[in-house]
């Protein structure tokens, strides 16, 4: 059994399913137990002290089904929606035997695969990896978690990891795991996809997102739908609604450059970039500089990084100034 939470009009919704194997079609097949509608919370019951059990209506629903199931199975889809302070409490003691009472699905060898988009999710997520280079050559077991689900559990699974991640990666998420670099031939398109042409990039993201929404493999067992299938919507949403993160590996990977040329030579005595100098390399006036939000500045940086990165026959001094003055420029805006 899982949890399945989908937003509607706005408004969230639960409803407990499980999946099933289908020898007919031979694919696995998600159907729904008992709808929560949108306060599962209201399910659980507080007896007193730090117990708690699952409604009796919600049993008898699962019993009307004809399902066999494990009482800690059940506790475990609502353990999310248990008051903080119990499940602090209880935590140490409870997670003990989570999952052991669960009964093992019969594994068929039609579903002893993983779609690579899955994958390179389930990597990204559990490694932090934007290299998706070793993910074909990963020993099926890692990805055991994933094997004996339909496509809506498992969408449903990725739902609530990816939960964890920061919107300030939200776009580089979804870069990685489609796998987006593989288009542009440049060495810094795994590092920087700031520098990268933005609008063949929203191209080749919007192809890949058609071409997976009409993959019948991946969505075997799932319903089909003409409009844009809803667990390819919120990647839509994490790609157009936000920028790439202007931290962490962008700046590593500029960190490095810059001092992989130092080492060739003694560094210049100068620490910082003056304005005079600053507004030559952008080309733009000093007020306008001042004016732009972080937004407005990393969009002209990503134009001018274009245009001198040594892969596009920039020189590599002018490249390094124009990172040093970027990054002066955030530290004063920040």
């Amino acid at each position: 059994m899982y949890l399945a939470e989908h937003t509607i009009e706005g408004r969230k919704k639960y409803v407990i399913r499980d999946s099933l194997y289908d020898p007919d079609s031979q694919c696995w097949q998600s159907r729904d137990l008992y709808g929560l509608d949108r306060f599962p919370w209201d399910y659980i019951q507080y007896p007193g002290g730090n117990a708690f059990y699952i409604d009796e209506s919600v049993c008898q629903g699962l019993a009307d089904q004809g399902l066999e199931y494990d009482l800690c199975e059940l506790e475990e889809l609502f353990w999310r929606f248990i008051r903080k302070d119990i499940r602090q409490k209880i935590e140490p003691f409870y997670s003990r035997g989570r999952g052991r009472s669960r009964k093992r699905k019969k594994k068929n060898l039609a579903e002893e695969q993983v779609q690579i988009f899955d994958k390179r999710r389930w990597y990204y997520l559990r490694c932090g990896f934007t290299d998706m280079s070793r993910v074909g050559s990963i020993p099926l077991r890692y990805f055991k978690a994933l094997l004996n689900k339909s496509r809506d559990e498992t969408e449903q699974h990725f739902l609530q990891l990816e939960k964890s991640l920061n919107p300030r990666e939200y776009k580089q998420y979804v870069y990685t795991i489609f796998d987006l670099q593989r288009y542009f031939g440049v060495s810094f398109a795994g590092s920087i996809p700031q520098a990268l042409d933005q609008d063949e990039l929203d191209t080749y993201f919007l192809k890949d997102l058609c071409s997976l929404h009409h993959d019948k493999l991946f969505w075997t067992g799932y319903k089909k739908e003409e409009k844009l299938h809803e667990y390819l919507v919120r990647y839509a949403v994490m790609f157009f609604d936000n920028e790439f993160d202007g931290g962490s590996a962008w700046h590593e990977y500029l960190q490095n450059f810059i001092n992989s040329k130092r080492f060739h030579r003694p560094p210049s005595p100068q620490t910082t970039v003056v304005m005079t100098e600053i507004v030559e390399i952008f080309g733009v006036k000093e007020e306008e500089l001042k004016a732009m939000n972080k937004s407005d500045l990393t969009k002209l940086f990503r134009q001018k990084a274009h245009e001198l990165h040594p892969d596009k026959g920039g020189e590599h001094d002018e490249f390094v100034r124009l990172a040093e003055a970027y990054k002066q420029l955030l530290r004063r805006k920040e």
